[in-house]
Parts: C-alpha cells; sequence; structure tokens
C-alpha cells in the first residue's frame, strides 16, 4: 500500500488479528494497523506519519488503547470541531462514542454512534457503530438504566426497542439483523407484551429460517399467540394462529411438535376456542338473540362435542329451546339424543345452569400465560 491510503477502522467480530483497510485520501496519510489483544481492546502495530489526520485518529486511538477514555473523548471532540469535511471524522465519531461507552456513559455514546449510522452508511466504521448499538440495546433491553445525576434511575426501554428496530432496517438479513430480532423478540415476550412477540418471532421465522434458534423462534410463536388470547370474552385471533403453527410443525418437524406437546396443547386450545363459543351464546342471550344463541350452540357441539363448554350448552339447551319459535325449533338438532350420548341421563333441573348467570365460571382452561420456562428469554 503507498502513502496516499487511508485505514479502515471496521472491527471485524472473532477475529484474533485486525489490519487497517485502505481507502483514498489526500497525500501525507499512511497505513495503519491494529490487534486485538486480549483484553479486547485495540493494540496499535503501525504508526502513520504524525502530524496528518491518521496520525491524529491513531493518537486517540493510543489513548483509548491506555485506558485514557477523558483524553480520547477530548482529542476526538477536538479533531471533529477542527475537521468537519475530513475523510476521518466518522472515525473520529467511533473514536469518541467509544471513550464514552469505556466509562459506561452508553446513552451519550450512542449519539456518536448514531451520528455514523445516519450519516455515513459507506463508512468502513458504519457496520462496528451498528456493533456498538447492538451492544447498549442489549443491556438497556436487559434492564440496564441510563444515568441521571450520577445515578442510573431511568428506564431506557423505549431506547432499547427503538435501536433493535433501525438496525433490523439498516442491515437486512444480516447476523446484526438476526441477533437485533432475536433480542427484541425475547424483550416483549419477557414483558408479556405478547402481540408484539408474536409478530417479532414471526418475522424472525420469515427472515432466519436457518437460524441456529429458530426452534426457539417457532416455539416462543406459538407461546405468544396462546398467551394473546385473554378470556373468551376477547377475541381469539391467537388460538387460531397458534393452532396453525403447531399443525405446520407436527407436519414439518414431529419430533419437535411432540416434545413441544402439541396434542396437549391443540386440547387446549379446542377447550378455550369451545368456551369462546359458549360465551358468545350468552351474550346472544344478554341482548336477546336467542336464535342466534342456539346457533352458536349447534356449532359449538358439532366442533368440539366432548368439550366441557359443550356439555355444559348442552344442559343449558332447555332454557334457549323454550325462548325460540316453533319454525326454529323443527330445523334443529334433536337436542334430547345429544344430551343422552354425551351426558347420560339428564340433570335435574336444579342442576341446569343458568347461561345469563354473569357469576357463572369460565368453562375453558385459560391460557392467559406461557408454560414455566418460557417466560424469561
Amino acid at each position: 500500500m503507498d502513502e496516499g491510503t487511508i485505514p479502515a477502522m471496521n472491527r471485524v467480530p472473532l477475529v484474533g488479528v485486525l489490519l487497517m483497510a485502505a481507502a483514498l485520501a489526500p497525500a501525507g496519510l499512511a497505513q495503519e494497523s491494529f490487534r486485538l489483544g486480549d483484553d479486547d481492546n485495540w493494540v496499535q502495530e503501525a504508526v502513520p506519519e504524525p502530524g496528518t489526520s491518521a496520525g491524529q485518529i491513531a493518537r486517540i486511538r493510543r489513548a483509548l488503547a491506555s485506558g485514557q477514555h477523558d483524553r480520547a473523548e477530548f482529542l476526538a471532540t477536538e479533531f471533529i470541531e477542527r475537521n468537519p469535511t475530513d475523510p476521518l471524522l466518522p472515525e473520529a465519531y467511533l473514536a469518541r462514542g467509544d471513550s464514552l461507552r469505556a466509562r459506561r456513559d452508553y446513552y451519550d455514546a450512542l449519539f456518536d454512534y448514531e451520528y455514523i449510522a445516519q450519516g455515513f452508511p459507506g463508512s468502513e466504521v458504519f457496520v462496528t457503530a451498528l456493533e456498538r448499538e447492538l451492544e447498549i440495546a442489549q443491556l438497556f433491553a436487559g434492564g440496564l438504566r441510563r444515568q441521571m445525576w450520577g445515578m442510573r434511575i431511568l428506564n431506557a426501554s423505549d431506547e432499547a426497542e427503538e435501536l433493535l428496530i433501525r438496525i433490523q432496517e439498516r442491515m437486512p438479513g444480516s447476523h446484526l439483523a438476526e441477533e437485533a430480532g432475536m433480542t427484541l423478540a425475547d424483550f416483549y415476550f419477557a414483558r408479556q407484551r405478547m402481540d408484539l412477540a408474536a409478530e417479532m418471532y414471526a418475522l424472525f421465522v420469515e427472515n432466519f429460517p436457518r437460524s441456529q434458534r429458530i426452534d426457539k423462534a417457532r416455539r416462543r410463536l406459538i407461546f405468544a399467540h396462546l398467551a394473546s388470547f385473554k378470556g373468551p370474552e376477547h377475541d381469539a385471533a391467537g388460538l387460531y394462529n397458534a393452532r396453525t403453527r403447531i399443525l405446520s410443525l407436527q407436519a414439518t418437524d414431529p419430533a419437535a411438535a411432540q416434545e413441544l406437546g402439541a396434542d396437549a396443547l391443540l386440547t387446549r386450545i379446542d377447550e378455550s376456542d369451545a368456551a369462546k363459543m359458549l360465551e358468545t351464546a350468552r351474550w346472544y342471550l344478554r341482548t336477546g338473540d336467542p336464535v342466534a344463541a342456539e346457533l352458536t350452540v349447534r356449532r359449538l357441539v358439532e366442533r368440539y362435542p366432548r368439550s366441557i363448554a359443550a356439555r355444559r350448552a348442552l344442559r343449558a339447551i332447555p332454557a334457549i329451546l323454550a325462548r325460540l319459535p316453533v319454525s326454529v325449533i323443527a330445523e334443529a338438532p334433536d337436542y334430547e339424543i345429544l344430551r343422552a350420548a354425551l351426558l347420560g341421563s339428564p340433570a335435574p333441573e336444579a342442576e341446569v345452569p343458568d347461561l345469563l348467570s354473569e357469576d357463572a365460571p369460565p368453562p375453558a382452561l385459560m391460557l392467559t400465560t406461557p408454560p414455566p420456562g418460557e417466560v424469561e428469554p
């Protein structure tokens, strides 16, 4: 490499030795190279010519490598103010962000990393800046608070969420996007924001089908859908989405489905869906529409004849039939036969449940929280 080149300062993960790559710049700049030391800090191996932009950046890096973080910040700020159009300006912003990050002033460091991400997408340090942002986002997502008056008292969840979304938008399909996507999905899952968790796990499954964490994403996606169902009075879309995902898993990976307990989960989904239908029948009765209530019970018994909700509905069907016109009763199934087949001997009149009772307990197994072991990421 000749003397008219500028070093690149982009970090390559998991590489023991890093040489600074070449880029064109004004004459007088010399090559510099760094290696990654045992303490995970950059150690300079070649020194550029003093007085050049590269020499000033190297001076900042030396201060960082020796732990002089305040000095590194001062020198980087001085370079930025004096050289607003210098080709090495992104490296100065990265160095200043690194000096703040080394002092655990993560929030302020983000301003420098964001400046690179927004203003220098073609820079050699663009990916490095996003790596730093991902690291800080994961800290914030894990509960680390922002500093105020020297104390970590400010919640940084919103910052974590925003950073993790931006990283995925800026480098779609990359390893960084994969890591950010899983972190964000786990972030929502741990906080019981199940609709958003399901959305993020679904995107992860779609975007990274060959990921080593694809099994985790599929499992969490199912549990997030299940947990998004809030009860018979609420929308059941989560149940239907979970059923679809479980059936797909049974078709594509029977072993994983068996390990997940797919059959038991499908039974629980059926019970909850049946409870939803029973609640719908109750609503029709409360609003004075016994015809729609009977039709809902009819579908309930046809779809889930062995469910708890179906048995309860059959015990209460005489009270519904008593409110129906003769023409509707004539088209209804023979509930006496169904009652005898599913319930055996008819229940005494005093034991017939009142579907209009607000005190009636929900008959389904509720799925408002994930199974044990699936709450924390």
